[in-house]
C-alpha cells in the first residue's frame, strides 16, 4: 500500500515538473497533479486491459509512446479543472515521462 502511494506521489511530482518545464501542459498544483496521476494510471490500465500488454506504455516502443501520449491527452477531458494539455504537450510529456521511467526503476517509484 505504501509503495502505491509513493508511486502516485512521485508520478504527481513528475507531472508538476513536466508542466513547469514543457510548453503545452498545465497542471493545477500538487493536488491537480495527484488527481491527474490517478486518472492517467486508470486510463493506462483500461487501455492495457482492452488492447493487451503489447500496447502498454511500459513496452517503451513507438506504440507505447503514442499510447502514453493519447492517454495523457484524453485525461484532460476527464479532469479539465486540473490538467490542460495540447497535442504537442502530450507528446512532450509522454517523452519526458518515458525518460524518467527509463532511469528510475519501477521498484523505486
Amino acid at each position: 500500500m505504501i509503495g502505491t502511494i509513493v508511486r502516485f506521489v512521485v508520478s504527481a511530482l513528475v507531472l508538476m515538473l513536466v508542466g513547469y518545464l514543457l510548453p503545452g501542459i498545465t497542471v493545477a498544483g500538487f493536488t491537480g497533479a495527484l488527481i491527474a496521476a490517478v486518472v492517467i494510471a486508470i486510463l493506462g490500465y483500461v487501455v492495457e486491459v482492452i488492447l493487451g500488454d503489447r500496447i502498454s506504455p511500459r513496452s517503451r516502443g513507438i506504440v507505447g509512446f503514442v499510447t502514453a501520449a493519447v492517454v495523457i491527452y484524453v485525461a484532460q477531458f476527464i479532469i479539465p479543472d486540473y490538467l490542460s494539455v495540447s497535442l504537442l504537450g502530450s507528446l512532450l510529456a509522454a517523452f519526458a515521462i518515458g525518460l524518467v521511467d527509463a532511469f528510475v526503476p519501477t521498484e523505486l517509484r
